[in-house]
């Protein structure tokens, strides 16, 4: 029995030490032993590569505008580790938190000692969140975000009113496939029967595997740049103006806070769900709640802008497609200054491609190491850079805080990279820009 939250969370992250195990044997053991509750409320469930999280978000915040509670289980987390599992955007508390994991715990150790074995520390706080909404605080809907692939993903035993894929990129290939094809089938996991499916997914091939599992679910597919579709496009100063088209409606100068053209894609994934929730009568989200709801949208660490002078951007780009995007947005928004680039990353992804893209905008490029099991060290990942003005640095703290010092109005500074570097850095920023008053 844990008595404080301390103790709750270092038993939730020992359990890294299992690493991933891919199945859900473990997860239906432990729903039978709690009595199902994932069968006890209204879910969407959100696969992809890239732009999850945000995706989440903007449907979480049209149904909020549209008078629900919402509950979400999102991965990894940017601000606090209680952000995992919140309602209307508001992290759990410390107490619910512990009460959680003893409720858990001696599931956990029961497992233990079964041919199963014991439960991955994602699986645990899966399990957490399928109790907290079904039992301890019942919401009118919960959105599930996937945490890696989707056939076998520990969310994956929901039974939803919709399915969810944005779009899908070369990402953890060392478990998922070696291709956009062989990933797509893991993600296609998610899609059950009869069930509709919104896709952004771009790559051809992915997509006809995404198709063709639909098509074995009898599942409507509604996919980007076909059934749904993005006109008039146009960035603020902080976000993005568009329309969207679907199947249900039109919408004409939809904005989000949100900054990227990759996010008006994500949005409109959101934008299409809720009419289509909307359509068959499970929730009530007029066009006034879509719009309210895109607008106060808000997710940390998206290319999110800390301060305005000098220019401090982060954004976590994780791998080659958030590299993608991310170079492109800032080419485009920010042609004539210069960009100093401090990125950090795991070594599982492909490196190589990444800070090859970097490169080629970047002024000045720094690498930096943070301590987490799977980090690449800022020496390794200078090695592989080609960049004339580039640097490693082990005390990322104190180099940021030099940097910003001496930014002037020419440079911005990007801190970008893996999501749990983000969420290291974001805090440490946060505080040492509000101790230097520095405006935001």
């Amino acid at each position: 029995m844990f008595t404080t939250y301390k103790e709750a969370l270092e038993w939730i992250h020992a359990r890294l030490r299992l690493g991933i195990k891919p199945g859900l044997r473990r997860m239906e053991w432990m729903m039978e032993r709690l009595g199902h509750p994932e069968t006890k409320m209204k879910t969407v469930h959100i696969g992809g590569t890239n732009g999850k999280g945000s995706t989440v978000t903007y449907l979480r915040s049209i149904l909020e505008a549209g008078g629900y509670t919402v509950g979400t289980f999102t991965s990894p987390y940017i601000e606090q580790f209680n952000e995992r599992i919140s309602v209307n955007g508001k992290a759990i508390s410390d107490e619910e938190l512990l009460q959680l994991t003893n409720i858990i715990r001696p599931l956990a150790d029961e497992l233990e000692e079964t041919d199963l074995g014991g439960p991955t520390e994602f699986e645990v706080i899966t399990a957490m969140a399928f109790h907290y909404f079904a039992s301890l605080n019942k919401v009118d809907i919960v959105i599930f975000e996937v945490g890696l692939g989707g056939r076998f993903d520990s969310t994956n035993i929901i039974q939803p009113l919709a399915s969810i894929i944005t779009n899908i990129g070369l990402d953890h290939t060392n478990i998922l496939g070696d291709t956009y094809e062989e990933i797509a089938f893991e993600k296609a996991g998610i899609i059950k029967k009869s069930t509709a499916l919104f896709t952004a997914v771009k790559h051809p091939g992915a997509l006809k595997v995404i198709e063709e599992q639909a098509n074995k679910k009898e599942a409507p597919v509604y996919r980007l740049n076909q059934e749904i579709s993005i006109s008039g496009h146009n960035s603020l100063g902080k976000g993005e103006v568009f329309n969207v088209s679907t199947p249900f409606h039109t919408l004409d100068q939809l904005e989000i806070s949100m900054m990227g053209k990759h996010q008006t894609e994500n949005a409109a994934l959101a934008v299409i769900a809720a009419q289509f929730l909307h359509q068959k009568g499970e929730f009530i989200l007029t066009e006034q709640a879509i719009r309210a709801g895109l607008q106060k949208a808000y997710w940390p660490g998206r290319f999110e802008m800390l301060s305005e002078s000098p220019l401090v951007i982060i954004d976590g780009a994780h791998n080659e497609e958030g590299i993608t995007a991310l170079t492109q947005e800032l080419s485009t928004r920010y042609p004539n200054r210069h960009i100093q680039i401090v990125f950090a990353a795991l070594t599982d992804k492909k490196l190589d491609e990444m800070i090859g893209k970097l490169d080629q905008i970047a002024s000045q490029i720094t690498f930096v190491s943070f301590d987490f099991p799977r980090a690449a060290k800022a020496e390794e990942l200078l090695k592989i850079s080609q960049s004339a003005n580039k640097l490693a640095v082990d005390d990322w703290g104190s180099y940021l805080a030099e940097e910003i010092k001496t930014l002037d109005n020419d440079n911005i500074l990007v801190i970008t990279g893996s999501l749990y570097f983000i969420s290291e850095v974001k805090p440490f920023l946060c505080q040492f820009l509000k101790n230097k008053k520095i405006s935001l």
